[in-house]
């Protein structure tokens, strides 16, 4: 893509103030980068995204209410993490991290346990035992 060609179209990175760095050509047809705003498509791609992540958030915050997932699921989703990334940030087991997502086991939790994930999720242990999903 030519340097003059490059997309500026209204995208939500602009309203983050975010712009994307690309790799373009310029007048002498060598490599250099420049910034876009962003363009339609890309737009498209990632309002998608972000509809499919809110529904996931939104699930999970149900689940929690219905008694099916412990609120570690509801900040996971939230924080946009999975089992992987959280089980890394607690420094647990994976399968650890699945066991704590079931509301009778998260029941047993010790403080200091509760104090890894509240840290790994930005709120407090009473944010994270309290929450009901309504």
């Amino acid at each position: 893509m030519k340097k003059q060609d490059i997309p500026q179209d209204e995208s939500s990175m602009q309203s983050a103030n975010m712009t994307e760095m690309l790799y373009v050509t310029d007048e002498n047809n060598n490599y250099t980068t420049a910034q876009s705003i962003g363009w339609e498509a890309k737009k498209a791609a990632l309002d998608e995204s972000m509809a499919l992540i809110n529904e996931r958030i939104e699930e999970a915050k149900q689940n929690v209410a219905n008694g099916i997932v412990s609120p570690i699921i509801y900040f996971m989703e939230l924080n946009k993490m999975d089992l992987q990334v959280l089980a890394a940030y607690v420094d647990k087991w994976q399968w650890t991290v699945k066991r704590h997502a079931k509301p009778k086991n998260f029941k047993k939790l010790s403080d200091s346990t509760l104090k890894k994930y509240a840290d790994a999720f930005g709120i407090s242990v009473d944010e994270l035992k309290n929450f009901d999903g309504k």
